[in-house]
């Protein structure tokens, strides 16, 4: 569950909710304890950005990015986006390596879903994702950051895990219509400059040979929103399909609590082969534009023309264009969002998202998540008379989660999920007049 890129979050001048916030001035992605006094003078350690100790000699101070921008690293999401402070995926094992700070973060769940109707099926699944990454800084904020990022998903089969009224894909040379596609085994191979430019503006540059374009909000599977939600959404198509792109190039600035990037990027979805890299391209395009106004709120709107995407709609680019609001505060994360897929030649195709996590206490989450979407691709065989007709579907999803924490950075939770559904009259011979479904999971998070 696309990217944690720590110096990501730190891209955004000061605001001064937070821009005060430089105790411990911690390694970008270290949550430091208040320093105990020193007990004797001693040489300063430049590794950790403290203030050289010269003499008489003129003072120079060593910052990191984040020190540099005022901005918690706490706010990278997956790529380069940004999540709200609280939400981020600011967690992870940490380890210094001379002047690298080398960081270790995963999740896998168990779960068992029974979809409901004709059209519904049961299975028991797993979903998976673990991540590395390896960080250092140079004294005024310049920082390079290298993420690796993979899944076993693939293990489920080329078919993934029952999903109704998800579409998207392909698995044995047919389309995938009612299950959710496994994720790629490798999800993110790439590298990240981070240079301050002076006068409060950072400028980036990140790429790989897979990686995520700057389009759309962050990936389901990064989003705390999203965390205890057993299936993915079915506006994942939508929203954050590209957050597994073979080739990708991006770059941007951040100044004043707005980041403007646009990247090139490979339109095409991954193919069925979940175990290989394949060649990358840059034949797309994507602009981004993200204002965070406070730690609190992160929104995005975005725009791409993608480049024969969809092996369902082969020779068909799309234009698509998102936009997006994150909240997240005391145990409280949401996310609105909302998504137009314009096809050339071919039909505009909507979806409206809405999702939100809340943390009761240290055991107890409640999750839930509304989907609205126009969906052409629920019937691909070309002798059906509803093959490439259009249905507006809202899915109702909500559930709970008991969570055991594991020591400092690990937890296990244990919950489920029911999801009912509301769809035109015309789909109840396929789909029956009232679906429901429900799933029920064991998730074990470390460094998360």
């Amino acid at each position: 569950m696309k990217t944690l890129l720590l110096a990501t979050a730190a891209l955004l001048a000061p605001l001064p909710a937070f821009a005060q916030d430089h105790s411990g001035h911690a390694m970008p992605g270290m949550e430091m304890p208040a320093p105990a006094p020193a007990p004797a003078p001693a040489p300063r350690d430049h590794s950790m950005h403290d203030m050289p100790d010269m003499g008489a000699a003129p003072v120079v101070e060593l910052r990191t990015v984040t020190e540099v921008t005022g901005i918690p690293t706490r706010a990278a999401g997956s790529g380069t986006s940004l999540l709200p402070a609280s939400d981020g995926m600011n967690g992870g094992f940490h380890v210094m390596a001379g002047d690298w700070m080398l960081m270790a973060m995963g999740s896998a769940s168990l779960a068992y879903t029974n979809q409901g109707g004709p059209h519904g099926d049961n299975a028991v699944y797993t979903a998976n994702m673990a991540m590395l990454q390896a960080m250092r800084t140079w004294e005024g904020g310049t920082a390079l950051t290298f993420d690796v990022m993979g899944s076993l998903d693939a293990v489920n089969g080329q078919g993934g895990y029952p999903n109704l009224f998800a579409t998207g894909e392909t698995a044995h040379g047919q389309p995938l219509v009612d299950r959710q596609h496994p994720h790629d085994l490798f999800m993110e191979l790439t590298a990240r400059l981070d240079v301050p430019l002076g006068g409060g503006v950072t400028g980036f540059v990140y790429g790989g040979p897979v990686g995520e374009p700057a389009l759309g909000p962050a990936a389901f599977v990064h989003r705390k929103s999203a965390r205890y939600l057993p299936l993915s959404p079915i506006s994942h198509h939508w929203f954050d399909s590209t957050h597994i792109s073979y080739g990708v190039v991006t770059g941007g600035i951040a100044t004043n609590g707005v980041q403007i990037e646009a990247s090139a990027f490979r339109g095409r979805e991954p193919d069925e082969n979940r175990w290989d890299i394949e060649s990358p391209r840059l034949d797309s395009w994507s602009v981004r534009a993200t204002w965070m106004p406070t730690p609190n709120w992160v929104v995005q709107a975005s725009h791409g023309r993608l480049t024969d995407p969809e092996e369902m709609h082969p020779g068909q680019d799309e234009n698509r264009t998102t936009a997006s609001v994150n909240y997240g505060r005391r145990g409280v994360s949401a996310m609105l969002a909302f998504s137009a897929k314009d096809r050339v030649p071919g039909d505009t195709l909507t979806a409206w998202l809405a999702e939100a996590n809340w943390d009761l206490g240290r055991h107890h989450s409640l999750f839930g998540r509304v989907e609205n979407v126009a969906n052409d691709e629920l019937f691909p065989d070309h002798a059906d008379p509803l093959h490439d007709q259009k249905f507006r579907v809202t899915r109702f999803e909500g559930g709970y989660a008991y969570r055991i924490p594991l020591a400092d950075t690990g937890e296990v939770a244990l919950g489920g999920s029911l999801a009912a559904y509301a769809k035109p009259d015309a789909l109840d011979a396929a789909y029956g007049r009232a679906p429901l479904s429900y799933t029920l999971f064991a998730r074990l998070g470390l460094g998360m």
